[in-house]
């Protein structure tokens, strides 16, 4: 089966753009049935949009909090994912760890 070089018209911009011999191969051996309806620069931006991480729901958006703090039982440096608040003990990975197996047991 030979291919040739089509004309096809972006269905988002109008602008038109070439499905290549090579690429109406490629669709071919993938057995895909459609031919593109998007240029290249329609179809990147589409990508980019479909797989950016959706909003937060409320309308929010909050930025990932790391706090230094010392280990409330061993002493040990470490860091926190929010900002203690109410005077509540801190743990580093390795106590918080262990106190939660003990209190499971």
């Amino acid at each position: 089966m030979e291919f040739q070089d089509k004309v096809l018209t972006c269905i988002d911009c109008g602008v038109e753009f070439v499905f290549t011999a090579g690429e109406q191969l490629f669709f071919h051996d993938k057995r895909f049935k459609n031919e593109p309806k998007r240029c290249k620069t329609c179809k990147s931006k589409r990508v980019a949009v479909l797989t950016a991480a959706p909003p937060p729901r409320d309308g929010r958006h909050y930025t990932r909090v790391e706090t230094r703090a010392t280990c409330s039982q061993c002493g040990k440096e470490t860091t926190v994912p929010f900002r203690p608040t109410q005077n509540r003990p801190i743990f580093c990975r390795e106590c918080f760890t262990h106190k939660r197996t003990a209190a499971s047991a």
